[in-house]
């Protein structure tokens, strides 16, 4: 964004104070709803020495000129502030809008005395420049903000929210809402800087869209994304153009695991689902299911599958499908583990790894790249972590970046879920999707996630962002009725209204039933 605020003023002559005044105008019109009305309220304005703090100026003279009592205070280094920031402030000046510069001790006791009293906060203190360690003075001004409980309206991101990692260190800005300036930034997204944002509002400032459409090589799964990823469906197809699906899962204890992601292939559109099982499981399987076929495999124990025999059988039925599902429930024995190294080796057919198919990499990641065709795996931040030998802090501090560079490195397109959920391919590109909700931090949610992806596989080159977005989207209804209680099942029973939703919004729409 840095590099896009100056292609405006250099390559089309936008000035900076252009770009200011509509930051400036927006946080305004964020903040008359978010205090409901402005009118006689006591608003304190944070300010810091950068062109986020001139922003907060900006919103300072709209709150004035609306009948606002506004105070401003001025924090950070008063030689470090920028050229715009210094006409903002003359302004005020003019305007007889009180500022006050927080140099002493003298003024912050003024300040704690307008935070007592003031009916909102706006902050402007820090903006996406910043990272890193917090100096004093900003730490402190924002926890006296935070302190008050009043409702504060963050320029661009939080004050203390790292932008490209939503890293957050002692402290940031407990915001109602935040308003992004120009495009979103990916702390927005990724806690815990994403607890900090609160209602997110995006504006594009009147950037050229040209600078806005430039290949920044990370997207956002949002609607007008998923509109483009499912082709519309033919009247004439049948089961066996919309798509044939192998799932090899379930073990003995983990039976739920193959019912779900099965069934998530079905709902997601695949035509004809077959679920390759443990012999001993058959018979409950075939109960359980009446829509997807089963298909009973050679044991080497009770309800455990590998050896040869096991190999050979899925081999053959590899042949006849579309795409193949290897791992939810599937166990972790040493044998089932070498089965599913040799599956990945052998299987020419588009393939999704899930939970034990993607243990079996733990340690050898690299034979990922030994799969004949570039392999999808779905896992949560700590099967990541430890298929890349490493911890879920660190693969978090950097978790953009560490995903792009694993999918780069293993010739392999990942589905790393977490608050968000990341989709990274092997030429760089990165998709984000900030859809679902803390509901579906539920058992077999990802089985579901990684059944919708395999039953999309015929239907669109862009399966994995697809099954994503239709996830994300089932989970929302799904808590619409249950809330925290909700059950990898009921997301599982939304996935059609997730369709829906989506079909809906190609033709013009945008509701549910």
């Amino acid at each position: 964004m840095h590099e896009v605020d100056a292609a405006a003023a250099e390559k089309f002559g936008l000035p900076e104070l252009s770009l200011m005044e509509s930051a400036g105008r927006k946080v305004f019109e964020a903040a008359l709803k978010v205090f409901a009305g402005v009118d006689k309220k006591n608003i304190c304005v944070l300010a810091g020495s950068g062109n986020n703090g001139g922003d907060a100026l900006v919103t300072a003279r709209y709150l004035t000129n609306w009948g606002a009592k506004v105070k401003v205070f001025l924090s950070g280094n008063k030689n470090h502030r920028t050229e715009s920031l210094k006409v903002q402030i003359k302004i005020l000046r003019e305007m007889n809008v009180e500022m006050v510069a927080l140099e002493n001790d003298r003024a912050w006791e003024r300040l704690q005395i307008a935070l007592k009293f003031c009916d909102g906060i706006i902050d402007g203190i820090l903006g996406t420049g910043f990272f890193g360690e917090m100096r004093p003075g900003a730490l402190r001004l924002i926890r006296s903000a935070n302190s008050t409980g009043k409702p504060i309206v963050a320029i661009d991101i939080p004050s203390g929210v790292a932008s490209d990692t939503g890293e957050v260190g002692d402290a940031a800005i407990n915001a109602a809402c935040t308003v992004a300036l120009g495009l979103p930034k990916v702390g927005h997204y990724l806690c815990p800087g994403a607890n900090y944002v609160g209602e997110l509002i995006i504006d594009d400032l009147g950037i050229p869209a040209k600078l806005l459409d430039e290949d920044f090589h990370q997207t956002l799964i949002d609607d007008d994304l998923a509109i483009t990823l499912l082709p519309p469906r033919a009247r004439d197809v049948h089961k066996g153009s919309c798509g044939k699906i192998l799932v090899a899962a379930g073990s003995r204890g983990m039976t739920g695991a193959a019912s779900l992601a099965s069934m998530a292939a079905l709902k997601a559109g695949a035509g004809l689902v077959t679920l390759a099982v443990p012999e001993s499981l058959n018979d409950l399987y075939e109960v359980k299911l009446t829509e997807v076929m089963t298909a009973p495999l050679t044991e080497i124990k009770a309800g455990i599958i590998a050896g040869e025999n096991a190999l050979a059988e899925i081999l053959s039925r590899a042949e006849k499908v579309d795409a193949v599902l290897i791992g939810p429930g599937l166990g972790r024995d040493a044998e089932t583990i070498a089965l599913v190294k040799n599956l990945a080796a052998e299987i020419d057919k588009p393939l999704v790894l899930d939970a034990d198919g993607i243990f079996a990499f733990n340690g050898a990641a690299e034979d990922l790249k030994k799969c004949r065709q570039v392999p999808i795996i779905t896992p949560h931040l700590g099967e990541l972590a430890a298929l890349l030998e490493t911890t879920v802090a660190e693969l978090r501090s950097a978790l953009i970046l560490n995903v792009r560079r694993a999918a780069q490195e293993l010739n392999t397109i990942i589905v790393a879920k977490s608050e968000c959920t990341v989709v990274a391919y092997p030429n760089g590109e990165v998709f984000i999707s900030a859809l679902g909700n803390s509901g579906m931090a539920t058992a077999g949610s990802g089985d579901v996630l990684a059944g919708a992806i395999a039953g999309l596989m015929k239907l669109t080159p862009f399966a994995p962002l697809a099954g994503v977005y239709l996830h994300g989207t089932a989970g929302n209804f799904a808590a619409e009725k249950f809330s925290d209680g909700l059950t990898a099942g009921d997301i599982l029973d939304n996935l059609p209204a997730a369709v829906k939703k989506l079909r809906a919004l190609q033709n013009g729409g945008d509701s549910h039933d």
